[in-house]
């Protein structure tokens, strides 16, 4: 039988930082749906005896439970050890600016109960947090489970976000939310993390573990009442050094058209948002005389063909191009993925930046770029928080401690 003398230097050197532990073979678990003991063995390089005490350390702690099998190319397969998603829930707050959507999943993220609600984010921290925390209440009710099954709280918000504080920091259409402490608004009934991040974070989240897997890098581009966007790279989300990478709604360009270049939100004149955002189309749809107040009557009249409508995001989506051939040029990805309530339904939208990014981009960049419609709709965002939190709670340095 082998002993830690006969593991490989490499392996032992990587253990050095962590590998090895049962934090990193409950991760290996994890990320793969499942692996046999031998799977263990080869992927950690550890000894039979060191991998049983870990396996058996993360089955008294009701981590990882045996079931399934593996295939085998003969006799008897072996069983798989699985992670334990039933032994507790997560909440989760997807917000956009006008509207939130509110779930409960399992451990895994599946989803076991889910709402969407008008909530306006202007109305201030307290107020809207307020809201969230009465929904999550509802859900922990509906589930029939009590707050201490809540296993992590994880919020998405439509601004720039500090990661690691948890912070939204001096966003432009959220008065009052500057430095707000948003985790400790939970701490008196849920006594877990909480973590926050941007909504094109949440979705890029999503989307790249359901859909683009394949893609090292992907770039997932909202289109909504505001434009956002966010980063993978190598296989991880980007969030850069204070967590505003990804801002593309702000890069400016202009005047267009022969037109002044327009005051956006966050101060400045000629941002991409305040030419060829949802609000940005519905301040131009008003200017005209029409009777429409935010970007689901926009959406409305896109699907209904209006032949005005249909033009303007037409247009939008050229001017999104202009600022997305750019990204495209700097990071080269290997998929851009177009989400957001307005990004979901226009598919002549679409078409705009499709034209303007295969014309403005070097060839090399675009050469195999393929630029696509998101295909988790309006649960990409909850998906993708489900994910980030889940990494986030059972962080091997975090299980780790659990397990002294």
């Amino acid at each position: 039988m082998p002993t830690d003398a006969d593991v490989p230097q490499r392996a032992r050197a990587a253990r050095s930082g962590g590998n090895g532990s049962a934090g990193h073979v409950l991760d290996l678990i994890r990320q793969a749906g499942g692996l046999t003991r031998a799977e263990i063995l080869e992927q950690t390089g550890l000894a039979r005896t060191t991998v049983t005490s870990r396996l058996a350390a993360l089955q008294a702690a009701d981590l990882v439970t045996t079931g399934g099998t593996s295939a085998a190319v003969r006799g008897r397969p072996p069983s798989q050890f699985l992670f334990r998603e039933d032994t507790g829930a997560l909440l989760l707050a997807d917000a956009g600016a006008t509207g939130v959507r509110t779930a409960l999943t399992d451990l895994g993220g599946a989803i076991r109960h889910e709402r969407r609600e008008e909530l306006d984010i202007t109305i201030g921290p307290e107020a809207w947090l307020t809201e969230v925390f009465r929904l999550f209440a509802e859900l922990v009710a509906e589930d029939g489970c009590e707050p201490a099954f809540v296993r992590g709280i994880g919020v998405a918000l439509p601004g720039p976000v500090d990661f690691a504080s948890g912070t939204v920091v001096r966003p432009p259409i959220m008065p009052g939310w500057n430095g707000f402490p948003i985790r400790t608004w939970f701490a008196q009934t849920y006594d877990c993390p909480v973590i926050v991040d941007k909504d094109a974070n949440a979705m890029a989240t999503g989307e790249h573990a359901e859909a683009h897997g394949e893609h090292g890098s992907m770039l997932m581009l909202k289109v909504a009442t505001g434009i956002g966007a966010g980063l993978v790279i190598d296989g991880r989300i980007y969030r850069g050094e204070q967590g505003a990478a990804g801002d593309l709604g702000h890069i400016q360009v202009g005047p267009l058209d022969g037109r002044a270049a327009p005051l956006c939100r966050c101060g400045n004149v000629g941002c991409i948002e305040a030419y060829a955002a949802g609000w940005a189309l519905v301040r131009d749809l008003q200017e005209q005389g029409r009777d429409v107040h935010q970007v689901a009557d926009l959406a409305a009249l896109v699907k209904l063909g209006d032949p005005t409508v249909v033009g303007m995001t037409r247009e939008a989506g050229r001017t999104i191009g202009i600022a997305l051939s750019d990204a495209v040029n700097l990071l080269n990805p290997g998929v851009v993925v177009i989400g957001g309530e307005l990004g979901d339904v226009a598919d002549n939208l679409v078409t705009g930046i499709r034209e303007v990014v295969y014309a403005r981009s070097l060839t090399l960049a675009t050469r195999t770029l393929e630029i696509k419609t998101a295909t988790l709709g309006r649960r990409a965002g909850l998906i993708g928080l489900a994910r980030t939190l889940t990494d986030h709670v059972y962080d091997p340095a975090r299980v780790n401690a659990r397990l002294g």
